[in-house]
């Protein structure tokens, strides 16, 4: 970024309030498990691996929340393993939470659902809440390294201690050279392959408009320094991630 200083380069990224217009305008695509996000590598794929991990270290799963939740896709796949779970469903968008309410509804045996909307860095639940926290292209979202920093203390926070926080993004690479081979050009290649360069560039566009994404070892890093005890890295294609870690 030797071209423009940090600060600003910050200031040009999208608002809250024009993030939430574009998931707005855009729930019935992010209401399909198979075909939901086709820009994202292997997304089915990571969320019936993170639902099995969740399953496998937490058969009598209770409380979980899942901030950046969309239309619910992973909260009413983990629902179709286990059920009821008490369930909070946070998201900037209201139509994303009323279809995500809608279907969890529908899967979880008259169980609580609660929805919050709004900004889930500033979230009103008590800390020490929650057993699992679902975090599924939502962190991205973060802007500088203290927003970062502050972000993943507050998660670390509403868990209880043995729970865990199961994310999945998009990541950067730390070295120049590796991101513009394995995001440039690689994912590059994937997204033109999937209708042309007009629509490549077109992802390219707002994700470099809306997202601040950081590297898989920047994040790691950052959640043992908040104080999970143990992490783990459950995939990585190209320039996405699954991961967890553990209070």
């Amino acid at each position: 970024m030797d071209y423009i200083s940090e600060e600003r380069y910050m200031t040009e990224k999208s608002s809250l309030q024009e993030i939430e217009s574009r998931f707005d305008n855009d729930v019935e695509r992010f209401s399909n498990l198979d075909t939901g996000q086709l820009t994202t590598l292997d997304a089915k794929f990571n969320m019936d691996l993170i639902v099995e991990s969740i399953v496998r270290c937490y058969p009598n799963l209770k409380n979980v929340l899942d901030i950046g939740c969309g239309a619910g896709n992973y909260s009413v796949r983990l629902l179709q393993e286990i059920s009821p779970i008490d369930i909070v469903l946070s998201d900037l968008s209201q139509p994303m939470l009323d279809k995500a309410k809608e279907r969890v509804e529908a899967l979880n045996q008259n169980e609580k659902v609660e929805v919050i909307k709004g900004d889930f860095r500033s979230l009103p639940v008590a800390d020490e809440s929650f057993d699992v926290i679902i975090a599924t292209a939502v962190l991205h979202h973060l802007r500088d390294d203290a927003d970062w920093e502050s972000t993943f203390q507050m998660l670390h926070n509403k868990l209880r201690k043995g729970g865990s926080i199961w994310i999945f993004d998009l990541i950067t690479q730390a070295s120049s050279p590796l991101q513009e081979l394995i995001y440039k050009q690689r994912y590059g290649e994937y997204l033109s392959a999937l209708k042309d360069d007009a629509y490549r560039d077109h992802v390219f566009a707002y994700i470099e408009k809306e997202d601040s994404p950081r590297s898989l070892v920047y994040q790691l890093d950052l959640l043992k320094q908040v104080g999970f005890h143990s992490v783990d890295v459950l995939h990585k294609n190209l320039c996405f991630a699954s991961y967890v870690a553990f209070k």
